[in-house]
């Protein structure tokens, strides 16, 4: 893989943020924006402007990367529509990362962090959650992610320095923090998109990259026990 010429483009909508990255070579542009239920309105001027900064077009992009949740159930489906459309219109393949995973990738990027559990508030009293562990520079899942009530969590079984991130620690910290000791990074609410081009990278090298119509939305709703793993 060429990194010196390649574009990737990333977005997501899954939250009360949103957020786009644009990488070019091996520098990456980013625009983070809280707004509450203005993702549609605000998600493609965002685009556009990174586009339009770097001077690319969407057809000369190599892929598009997108959140593919866990999340706001409206605002992860406009995140994947919109990546569609976008795919669509400059046939290019994309790639989905898990919005959990590119929080626990903030927390090694700012904090060299090498264990984090990451936490969005689910709201009905529940936290969309997943524990990660630092390989290769890259936060890989530990646990697999669920929607859960944070009280019947059964333990995190971390030992060592662990991060949290996310909105479900700022909702649930006294609860979560009986679950598993933590050092909660107050400043990581929110997935960035930039995050999510660092966990794409290895799958656009791998060639793991899709076509736009195979793009799916991961709501983890159903998901009701934690469950470690194999072999983690």
């Amino acid at each position: 893989m060429n990194t010196a010429t390649l574009k990737l483009l990333a977005l997501d909508t899954s939250t009360e943020a949103c957020s786009v990255a644009l990488q070019t070579g091996t520098e990456i542009l980013t625009l983070d924006e809280v707004c509450p239920q203005q993702h549609s309105k605000r998600i493609l001027p965002m685009v556009q402007q990174l586009l339009s900064q770097t001077g690319i077009s969407l057809n000369q992009l190599d892929g598009i990367v997108f959140g593919r949740g866990p999340g706001s159930f409206t605002g992860v489906r406009i995140g994947v529509g919109v990546t569609q459309g976008l795919a669509f219109g400059a046939d290019v393949p994309v790639y989905g990362v898990s919005t959990l995973a590119a929080m626990a990738q903030a927390a090694q990027r700012l904090y060299a962090a090498k264990q984090v559990i990451a936490g969005i508030d689910a709201r009905m009293a529940e936290v969309y959650i997943g524990s990660f562990i630092l390989q290769n520079g890259l936060m890989q899942p530990l646990s697999s992610e669920v929607a859960i009530k944070p009280q019947d969590i059964s333990g995190f079984d971390l030992s060592g320095e662990v991060h949290a991130v996310g909105t479900g620690w700022q909702t649930y910290a006294e609860v979560l923090l009986q679950k598993q000791p933590a050092v909660i990074a107050d400043d990581i609410l929110y997935p960035s998109a930039q995050d999510m081009l660092t966990l794409a990278l290895p799958a656009f090298a791998a060639g793991q990259f899709i076509a736009a119509e195979l793009a799916e939305p991961v709501y983890v709703r159903d998901d009701v026990t934690w469950q470690k793993l194999p072999g983690k």
